[in-house]
């Protein structure tokens, strides 16, 4: 049967799961899919535009229709949906915050998130300002959660801090210990929360749509 993109996206995220983002190399990905290398270039013209396809894939889902909730809550799940995506596979936010080129599911993800901001009366650039402001701070949440999980022991934040031999004050101490000994997705959440809490605050600060509107005509 001959090589199909999929196939090699569906290979591809096996590999990650199971070596992590740093041993993917189109030879060992064409050796688990026993193929020559140069099959995987008819499909893939490089690794850069493989991992493209292996992101989107990562993140298909996140925009799919949303329940009829109000829109701070569509927000909040928008933000768990991309989350969940990420640390459904090995260094996941790591494919995803290292490309580039938006394919269709990250698109569609954009968009959803942008329609839900819009109808509560952002402009369309300041949505798709926010929209941004989201995607990446759940991106780089994920990305400390899944660097934390690969560490060896003994290589935590703590005991590195301590390593250091650098007098902190007490506070500082209790924060840190808060960071360390807390769930992440506790502190995932907590950090969500306070976005869109600023978010609806500045949406009440938002003109009437059809002021807004007033002002935008020629």
């Amino acid at each position: 049967m001959p090589l199909r993109k999929a196939d090699v996206v569906r290979e591809a995220l096996r590999f990650l799961d199971a070596e992590g983002l740093d041993q993917l190399t189109m030879r060992k990905l064409g050796a688990a899919l026993n193929v020559q290398g140069g099959a995987l270039y008819r499909h893939y013209p490089n690794k850069e535009a493989l991992l493209d396809a292996v992101a989107d894939k990562i993140v298909e889902g996140v925009g799919a229709p949303l329940p009829d909730v109000p829109w701070p809550d569509q927000v909040q799940i928008l933000g768990k949906r991309l989350r969940a995506a990420l640390l459904g596979h090995r260094d996941g936010a790591r494919v995803v915050a290292g490309t580039f080129a938006p394919g269709a599911n990250t698109i569609i993800g954009s968009d959803t998130a942008v329609q839900v901001l819009c109808a509560a009366g952002f402009p369309p650039a300041q949505a798709g300002w926010v929209t941004f402001a989201l995607f990446y701070y759940v991106l780089g949440h994920t990305i400390e959660e899944q660097a934390q999980v690969a560490l060896p022991p003994g290589h935590d934040w703590r005991t590195h801090t301590e390593r250091l031999d650098v007098e902190v004050s007490p506070q500082y101490a209790e924060a840190l210990d808060s960071l360390t000994r807390t769930d992440p997705a506790e502190r995932f959440d907590y950090g969500l929360n306070i976005f869109v809490d600023g978010l609806c605050r500045l949406q009440t600060t938002l003109p009437p749509r059809e002021e807004a509107a007033g002002h935008s005509a020629p």
